[in-house]
This record gives C-alpha cells, structure tokens and sequence, in this order.
C-alpha cells in the first residue's frame, strides 16, 4: 500500500509563500514533507547538515520528520507541500 499525505498546503506563488517558509523551520516528529514545484523554480535549503538543491518540476524536495530547512524562490513559481505520516513514496 502506498502512502498517501493526509494534508497539504495551499498552492503558493512568489508573492504568497509564507515568510515562515521562507526562514527556518522543520516538520513534527513523525512528519514527512514533499515540496513539489508546479512552475518555476526553488531553492530548497537543508540547514542540519547544510546542503541544498533546486526544485524544479518533475524534482521534488524531500524533508525528513524535524528537519531544520527554509525556501526561496528564484523568480516567478508555484509550489505545494504535502504531509505525510510514514515515509512517502519515492519520487
């Protein structure tokens, strides 16, 4: 059986993604989370240990249960996240 996100967020653009997004954060114990770029691009940070990659779509970021990370956009994008309770399915 495939897991499935039981919430997701809004779908936000460049002016909309909340500044909370935008600076450090992290999932709940026990919380995936899959960014998925719908347009555009963005900078996904990994702050613990501090990598990061651009999301683009077709590539989504993958956010481990309290990992520290933070996004920016590069320009004009849409993106969504959706919230898993067990690991999602690989992208």
């Amino acid at each position: 059986m495939t897991a499935t996100p039981y919430r997701s967020t809004p779908v936000f653009d460049e002016t909309s993604l909340p500044a909370a997004l935008r600076s450090r954060h992290n999932t709940k114990a026990g919380v995936w989370g899959v960014i998925r770029v719908l347009e555009g691009r963005l900078i996904l940070r990994y702050l613990e240990p501090a990598s990061e990659i651009v999301l683009e779509p077709g590539r989504p970021g993958l956010i481990l249960p309290e990992q520290p990370h933070e996004v920016e956009p590069l320009g004009a994008m849409r993106m969504q996240v959706d919230f898993y309770n067990e690991p999602p399915p690989a992208p």
